[in-house]
């Protein structure tokens, strides 16, 4: 019998989008002829729901909670969570779980659940508190118990207790919130000008490791009572400055500060006044803030204590620690290799640890073997002084002396898909399902020494290790499927997210052995090659490709190999760590059953993969190459649309060659057809890439001398007029579209959506489309960034799309504009699977319009994309509707799988 996993994510915290996305990467990884995976969402106010499944799928807790119909209308179209509802009576709480679930009593955890998987950060996940409630009811659970729980959560007790026992410290100190507010701020400035100097770290003692933190690089008291009310997270705002924003600029003030991510987050107090909705905030300054006024806000869920220690000028490296199940040469923890991360000088915050391509991870760090044995050493040293269980991650500084500084230890690590979690034990050989398996096994074996009265525990271990002895011996035939990722376009590191989603959820399936295979080249050649799982596990496709190109086995890696052995032969497979392997197009062909595509941009949606993959019989899925060379081309879609009578944008294309002959005249040109302000775009790159909305010459000076550019690097003056991001992808082309901006023009109702589709073969031999219901997608900014759609917990899609507030006329509207997504769709040939982005508009006579922006024949397969909302919605989940692309792919080639 399969052991049911209850996996506990979301929570109050301000990490609890990383807790959503760790959850549903645990719940997809799960190995699946293993375990049965039950998802347990904490909400906003603490309950335990036992959410339906499809909502796991969504990108961001508020995509579904709370339900869209519970949101109140309100200026600014600020997306909230549920505490911004206000102070809700627990029947106005079930009021809100009851379309996503049902809400559960820990004392009934057991009809649900055999163990409790832990995703939840911050409080109520890393404190114990969680820990201790599971122990009361008799449910066992993953990681650390209580008591370490509690020294894993608090950063100033932690400081105190690695000094008493002689680890490298920096000075600190710490702020009392008490003190702090009793106007002790001069004190606490000179206090950390003498004892610590400049620059100095402020941070919040038990928050994530990037949330609330702020270097301060050289002595400023206003500064100083800037940072340190950030990690407090209040913020005192003054008339002055307030007057000076327009307001436009006032909301994005509102929208910054009560994110969770960046500002103080949202419930707040001003004085006595309590908000719970952020544009409740921004009416009341509106109304009460005045010049030579200042307002203090406060969050309620904020610190009460602040760490104030010295930064130290070193290299950054994280480290996951793990129990070792047999206590192999006498160790009871083996330290992975640890982790360097490359950045500038920037913090490694929200964004750069979770958007692949702006920080590089290099593993094991680039150091002499004695001085990553020492970082590892301290490691395993920290995690028995602190009495870890299971696992930790425990990150640190290494100066030029060889000191080795340790900070943040935290006993539930971030699961995201590229995560250190997962990054390190794929150095030892274990894919994420293969890593999950053991992190259950020996949390198992820690709880029986933590809970013995719970006499479970022990059939639970048999059980699973009768399967997992069953599952290595099982010699059942499966279909090999490439997973072809990375290419050489702007979106190549989001084409590597999206093949290790394919992959990963191929690899805990019983059907499919999936093989990750990374394209690179250019576009007159395709290099492939077979990579190992320590290779796909890595930051993103430069990564990749470096370590392809310059493969070794750090002697480091070597040694825990070793030392871990029993872990990889229990868990792992021979084949995780094969070197990797050159293929051709003919060699793909002899090696697997079928390509999965994942790439994005050139090559991969524009035919050119496609017609290779032909010439050999590999199916694959999606579109044809003739199909995919057309919608590759978001010109060449509009005008096709366009001349069947389909809406689109008004649009041209700027070519390089006419720019650079005459810009004025070309500027002229393009106004005389289309007016600022308007989108600028690559006219054959991914979705995300390049965007910008142009509102006057300048910003299209700048967007064509970037677009134009001869080289990699930006002009930073350039880069600053449209707001180009760090690190940020801009492609180089010789031409680019320019569209008119879609507005209103008289709707009721206006919205951007973007819908999914999955074809099938009808036992006439026609092809059916099943449109899925378009989700509607949510900007904070002019367009949709990169990392709205693409990074989990950051954008918002409601899905289905709202366009109407009564339900049977939204149900009517929603059939037109599907039936207008598949009249696309049709004449654009695509089959397989496809995502349309388009504007709505919905006119007071019910009259629909659907104006067409651009089709993606690959679109993003990402953890956090939209397409799995949508496919959730038809009962699919997300290996069931990888399992339908598959099907088709194989039924459109006439070959028979080899598994039914």
């Amino acid at each position: 019998m399969k052991i049911r996993i209850g996996i506990i994510f979301g929570g109050f915290s301000k990490e609890r989008e990383i807790s959503f996305a760790g959850g549903r990467t645990v719940y997809d990884n799960l190995n699946k002829s293993l375990f049965d995976a039950v998802p347990i969402f904490v909400d906003s106010f603490g309950n335990f729901v036992l959410l339906n499944w499809e909502y796991v799928y969504k990108g961001s807790i508020r995509d579904f909670y709370p339900p869209a119909d519970n949101i109140p209308a309100k200026t600014g179209e600020f997306q909230v969570y549920a505490e911004s509802l206000g102070n809700l009576t627990i029947a106005q709480q079930e009021e809100l779980i009851e379309p996503l679930g049902k809400r559960i009593e820990p004392a009934t955890f057991q009809h649900y659940f055999d163990v409790a998987f832990l995703c939840l950060h911050g409080p109520f996940g890393e404190d114990g508190k969680v820990q201790a409630l599971l122990q009361t009811v008799n449910m066992p659970y993953t990681g650390s118990g209580i008591e370490p729980s509690k020294i894993g959560i608090d950063k100033a007790l932690q400081k105190r207790l690695m000094k008493e026992a002689n680890f490298a410290s920096p000075e600190f100190f710490v702020i009392n919130k008490a003190d702090w507010q009793k106007g002790k701020q001069l004190g606490f400035y000179e206090k950390a000008k003498s004892i610590i100097g400049f620059p100095l770290v402020i941070k919040a003692a038990t928050q994530g490791s990037s949330i609330g933190v702020s270097i301060l690089n050289t002595a400023n008291e206003a500064e100083f009572r800037k940072c340190v009310n950030k990690s407090f997270f209040t913020y005192e705002i003054e008339g002055s400055d307030w007057s000076k924003l327009t307001d436009w600029d006032k909301t994005e003030f509102i929208h910054t500060l009560t994110d969770i991510r960046e500002g103080i987050g949202i419930p707040v107090n001003i004085g006595e006044i309590k908000f719970y909705h952020p544009a409740d905030l921004l009416d009341y300054l509106n109304d009460n803030l005045h010049e030579g006024e200042s307002l203090l806000i406060e969050s309620l869920d904020g610190e009460q204590e602040v760490l104030i220690e010295g930064f130290i000028d070193g290299r950054e490296f994280s480290c996951i620690v793990l129990q070792n199940e047999k206590g192999a040469e006498g160790k009871s923890a083996i330290a992975l290799p640890p982790t360097e991360i490359k950045k500038g000088k920037e913090l490694f915050d929200y964004r750069s640890k979770y958007l692949p391509g702006l920080a590089r991870k290099i593993t094991p760090i680039d150091l002499p073997d004695a001085q990553i044995e020492k970082i590892r050493t301290e490691c395993e040293r920290l995690f028995h002084q602190f009495k870890f269980d299971v696992y930790a991650r425990i990150d640190g500084f290494i100066k030029a002396d060889g000191t080795v500084f340790l900070n943040d230890p935290n006993t539930t690590s971030g699961m995201m898909p590229s995560s250190f979690f997962f990054h390190q034990a794929a150095e030892i050989g274990l894919n994420p399902s293969q890593f999950l398996t053991y992190i259950v096994r020996i949390s198992l074996q820690q709880r029986l020494l933590d809970m013995p009265s719970v006499t479970t525990i022990s059939g639970l271990i048999k059980n699973l290790d009768d399967a997992i002895q069953h599952e290595k011996t099982s010699s059942i035939q499966k279909i090999k499927v490439a997973v072809l990722l990375g290419g050489f376009s702007s979106e190549r590191h989001i084409s590597v997210e999206s093949g290790r989603n394919i992959y990963e959820k191929l690899s805990s399936s019983t059907k499919y052995q999936p093989i990750p295979v990374f394209l690179t080249g250019n576009e007159e050649e395709h290099v492939m090659y077979q990579i190992p799982i320590n290779i796909l596990l890595k930051d993103n496709a430069d990564d990749i490709k470096e370590k392809i190109e310059h493969y070794a086995i750090h002697p480091i890696i070597k040694k825990i190999i070793e030392e871990s052995s029993f872990i990889t032969e229990k868990y792992a497979h021979v084949s995780n760590l094969a070197q990797p392997q050159m293929f051709t197009y003919a060699l793909l062909a002899s090696s697997v059953n079928a390509v999965f595509i994942a790439l994005h941009g050139r090559p991969g949606e524009d035919g050119a993969v496609q017609k290779q993959l032909e010439k050999v019989g590999l199916p694959y899925n999606g579109s044809d190459a003739k199909s995919s060379s057309s919608t590759i081309n978001k010109f060449e879609t509009n005008e096709i649309l366009h001349r069947n009578n389909l809406l689109v944008a008004e649009h041209l294309v700027v070519k390089e060659s006419d720019w650079k002959t005459d810009s004025t005249k070309t500027i002229a040109s393009v106004l005389q057809k289309i007016q600022f302000p308007f989108i600028a775009k690559p006219v054959d790159d991914g979705c995300s890439s390049a965007v910008r909305k142009i509102k006057n010459e300048t910003e299209l000076k700048a967007f064509a001398d970037l677009i134009f550019r001869k080289t990699e690097g930006f002009d930073e003056t350039k880069a600053a007029i449209l707001k180009v991001k760090p690190k940020e992808e801009f492609p180089q082309k010789t031409e680019f579209l320019v569209e008119e901006l879609i507005s209103k023009r008289g709707a009721s109702h206006f919205l951007e959506i973007t819908g999914g589709m999955l074809t099938h073969f009808e036992t006439t031999g026609e092809i059916s489309y099943e449109m899925f219901e378009p989700s509607e997608a949510l900007s904070e900014g002019e367009v949709l960034s990169l990392e709205e759609k693409f990074l989990a917990g950051q954008g918002q899609n409601i899905t289905p799309a709202r366009f109407a507030k009564d339900k049977k006329m939204r149900e009517i509207i929603s059939t037109q504009v599907k039936g207008e997504l598949e009249k696309a769709a049709r004449l654009l040939n695509i089959n397989g699977y496809a995502r349309i982005d388009a504007f709505v508009r919905v006119f007071e006579n019910n009259k629909v319009e659907v104006i067409f922006i651009e089709v993606n024949s690959l679109p993003g397969m990402t953890p956090a994309t939209c397409i799995f909302h949508q496919a959730a919605i038809d009962g699919l989940k997300p290996y069931d509707f990888i399992d339908g692309i598959l099907n088709f792919a194989f039924q459109k080639f006439g070959k028979k799988q080899l598994v039914n």
